[in-house]
């Protein structure tokens, strides 16, 4: 019953893209999947067509809610979300002063973690409280890095971070791997950043990639993960790929 965030405090890598199709993709698969967004955009939430759902996971973590009261179904059967929305931005602030405010989160989904088969973290794009709260919630990490110049910026904090979590705070947080997200086979520099990615990361680069693909672009403004949206598309596609290969890792 792995929790796995996707992170990467880079903006624009794909994350909330990837959170919401790989969690519909492991649902799909016949796996039940709690899809928790942690990031005060509320990017996954808007994505999934659930924009006024409360309580959000802010209720929770500030203890206004129950998390049981926040988790609610989704378009897709098996597939689970805890929403956000922007109040969450008011946490970083709320918690900076709260002793043990990194386990926040963790403990909350102790609570209901067994009831799934996966629990997907969204987090934001940052290395603040939210996010070092969502790591140390975490077993493992998929950090998306798209086909772009300067794909690598910023990663070695985000590593740096990652070792933080395991050595200074005795959590086993582990890499489940790197993603290559908006990857587009036409061109030479999604391939020289494919190449620069599986040298500097080797076995923990995911086989599949994402495409750049309109259709993936296109469904969260419909409120619908790309299955209910396109599901014949290249990004369907590969998001179904992608959920075969993290439940055989």
């Amino acid at each position: 019953m792995p929790v796995i965030s996707i992170a990467n405090q880079k903006g624009g890598v794909g994350k909330s893209t990837t959170a919401i199709n790989l969690s519909a993709a492991l649902a799909l698969k016949g796996k039940k999947v709690l899809l928790v967004d942690m990031d005060p955009q509320g990017a996954t939430t808007i994505g999934l067509g659930l924009r006024e759902a409360t309580p959000t996971i802010y209720n929770v973590i500030i203890d206004e809610a129950e998390i049981e009261e926040a988790i609610i179904e989704t378009s897709i059967d098996g597939l689970h979300l805890i929403p956000s929305n922007i109040a969450l931005s008011g946490a970083e602030i709320e918690l900076s002063s709260q002793i043990g405010r990194e386990y926040i989160l963790r403990n909350k989904l102790a609570q209901i973690r067994s009831l799934y088969d996966y629990v997907i973290i969204d987090t934001p794009p940052s290395l603040g409280v939210l996010t070092m709260n969502s790591l140390v919630a975490s077993d493992e990490v998929i950090i998306p890095i798209q086909a772009e110049y300067y794909a690598l910026e910023g990663i070695a904090l985000l590593l740096k971070a990652i070792r933080l979590v395991r050595d200074r705070l005795g959590i086993p947080l582990e890499i489940r791997g790197f993603l290559i997200t908006m990857f587009d086979r036409r061109t030479n520099l999604s391939k020289e950043v494919r190449e620069e990615v599986n040298r500097t990361f080797g076995e923990k680069v995911f086989k599949t990639m994402i495409p750049r693909n309109v259709r993936l672009a296109e469904a969260p403004s419909y409120g619908k993960p790309i299955f209910l949206y396109a599901p014949d598309s290249r990004g369907a596609k590969a998001y179904i790929k992608l959920a075969e290969e993290v439940d055989g890792r």
